[in-house]
């Protein structure tokens, strides 16, 4: 049985009513949970008695089952479910590497993305942290050296098709008007991380074929480097370096060199900025050299 963390308080009404507002039975709550998990890369084994626990003592599952609790809900429910409307919303403790990861195994490039987008958008996310140039370090080299992974068709959750990508795209074209147009502070471009987390996340964690799957990573990846452009705009360059990381390593994935090109150039960017000049250079420079014969001119058009 998945770990539970025991807390001293009363039963959690709030989601007892959400569970039955949905119509699911705690039986096949916990399925779903397991499936979710499972897809997610994380081994639970769940049942009624788990979820008749956090209803009726207020135990709250260890991170990050409450959102997958939240994910199950709101699948049921036909809207998004927060942490808070959960009774779990301090449920989330934040790891200070969130977002920093660049996986060498494929099969890992859904996670990295989906802990750090879950997290991005809370009050207390990386209070005090900033950027460091070293951070770049590990995903570019990974990169660089495998910048197109395998096959990335998935058996998860829902289903994924034509319309999704649709959608995300139409989100990607929306934020790159209102940037160029109103700048990075704009409220319409700084939905984009409220997409990733809400859509983009779940599709993500779905079932799809390779082609299906190579255009979901793809624009998702740029809808990541568009939230890390927004992030950088407002001068929020931590968190715009982690949304650079997980657009690269989601570029990887995808086996969509060009993206990868366009956002290491765009990383390098940054580093500039921020005062590192030489590693601004090598990534320039190691960008140009893997574009060469792959990407097409527009790689090197101006990141926004």
């Amino acid at each position: 049985m998945a770990s539970t963390t025991r807390r001293a308080r009363p039963p959690n009404a709030d989601l007892a009513r959400l569970i039955e507002a949905s119509g699911a039975s705690h039986k096949s709550l916990a399925l779903r949970i397991n499936q979710l998990a499972h897809a997610a890369g994380i081994e639970t084994d769940y049942s009624h008695t788990s979820v008749a626990n956090w209803c009726r003592r207020g135990m709250t599952p260890k991170w990050p089952v409450p959102k997958l609790l939240s994910q199950a809900i709101s699948e049921r429910l036909g809207r998004p479910v927060n942490l808070g409307e959960l009774g779990m919303g301090e449920a989330e403790t934040i790891d200070a590497d969130v977002g920093l990861d660049f996986p060498r195994d494929p099969t890992d490039a859904v996670r990295g993305p989906t802990s750090f987008w879950s997290s991005v958008n809370r009050r207390d996310f990386l209070a005090g942290s900033g950027f460091a140039a070293s951070a770049f370090t590990t995903p570019v080299t990974r990169w660089l050296v495998t910048p197109a992974d395998e096959s990335p068709d998935r058996r998860g959750g829902q289903q994924v098709g034509r319309a999704d990508l649709d959608e995300l795209r139409e989100a990607a074209d929306d934020a790159r008007r209102w940037d160029s147009k109103y700048g990075g502070g704009n409220w319409k471009a700084n939905s984009v991380t409220d997409c990733l987390d809400h859509r983009a996340g779940p599709l993500l964690e779905g079932t799809f074929s390779e082609k299906i799957g190579r255009e979901l990573f793809s624009v998702s990846g740029e809808l990541s480097r568009l939230a890390g452009w927004t992030a950088f705009d407002v001068g929020q360059h931590d968190a715009a370096q982690r949304h650079f990381i997980q657009a690269l390593s989601l570029a990887r994935a995808s086996g969509d060199v060009q993206l990868g090109c366009y956002v290491l150039t765009t990383m390098a960017m940054q580093s500039l900025m921020r005062g590192f000049a030489s590693e601004a250079v090598d990534m320039a420079q190691g960008a140009f050299n893997r574009a060469k014969g792959q990407a097409a001119p527009g790689c090197w058009r101006s990141p926004s």
